[in-house]
């Protein structure tokens, strides 16, 4: 399935704890690259997110941006370390024994180190990141997913109208081409013989066997492989543009492959015609290019 990895989406949601937001970006990348950005209070939920992007996307850069607004307001919690208050106090001792310093430890003390001291928000009814946060936050992160989705469907619903349209033109070009190196194989051999014949009022040549010396020269300018291979191409394109899987990746190795057929055919087939022809098609093949570095 051709899908874009542009997208773009942004909604909100509501409880009576929390309003949250979410806004999703998502533009073409080798491979899925997903930033996050979340308040500190939902930073446990991280893995969660990740786990839900990446079993709906399969390439692309995407951020990932959550906002959140408690309902109610925040009562802090002032928390003490208490394991390194009290290594902060016996070094402290211990610096006093030895003459470095002078006086008790004091409150100010404690506030300079800061470690000692941590500030934390709490709801009023004293829960911290409450389990209906959580499920209003995955419930807007899918929505969210669902959004961009649609917009990466209907974007590549374009692009692939665009290179069916590109394929057609291929397969077209593909006609015409195996018509022009037949053209230019004839044309081939007739400057051979001409050029034989020639040669042979001046040397004892046998007939038969110059002939068919010609037919073996002007035989290596015969494409009929690298057109069956090209062709195969073609179908298999089609294939996997109709197929349910993400098939960005394939369908730009189908690309070189395809590249690499016309540059055999170009150095094979013979005449001014194919030359043309040859140039065409590796126009259309680099904008085809172009088009799949945005196909998941």
């Amino acid at each position: 399935m051709i899908r874009s990895m542009t997208g773009f989406a942004a909604l909100t949601r509501e409880n009576d704890l929390a309003t949250i937001g979410v806004t999703l970006k998502s533009v073409n990348h080798r491979f899925l690259d997903l930033q996050l950005r979340l308040p500190h209070a939902l930073a446990d939920r991280e893995g969660a997110i990740r786990a839900r992007v990446q079993g709906r996307l399969v390439r692309g850069r995407v951020d990932v941006g959550v906002s959140l607004q408690w309902r109610q307001a925040p009562v802090p919690d002032v928390i003490l370390n208490l394991p390194v208050a009290q290594a902060l106090a016996a070094a402290m001792a211990e610096a006093r024994s030895e003459g470095i310093v002078q006086g008790a430890l004091s409150p100010a003390d404690l506030l300079r180190v800061p470690q000692v001291l941590s500030v934390r928000d709490r709801l009023a009814d004293g829960g911290e990141t409450p389990a209906a946060v959580a499920e209003l936050l995955d419930a807007a992160v899918e929505a969210a997913l669902g959004q961009l989705e649609s917009m990466r469907h209907e974007e590549g619903r374009h692009l692939a109208a665009d290179l069916s349209a590109r394929r057609d033109t291929l397969a077209g070009w593909l006609g015409r081409l195996v018509s022009a190196a037949e053209t230019g194989r004839a044309a081939l051999e007739t400057r051979l013989l001409e050029g034989a014949r020639t040669l042979a009022h001046d040397l004892p040549v046998d007939p038969a066997v110059l002939a068919q010396e010609v037919v073996r020269v002007a035989s290596r300018s015969d494409i009929a492989e690298e057109v069956t291979r090209f062709q195969a191409h073609l179908q298999h394109w089609q294939a996997l543009s109709e197929g349910p899987e993400a098939c960005g990746r394939k369908l730009d190795f189908l690309l070189q492959e395809m590249n690499r057929e016309v540059n055999t055919m170009g150095s094979k087939a013979d005449g001014l015609v194919v030359t043309e022809l040859i140039i065409d098609a590796k126009a259309e093949l680099e904008r085809m290019r172009e088009q799949v570095q945005n196909v998941e």
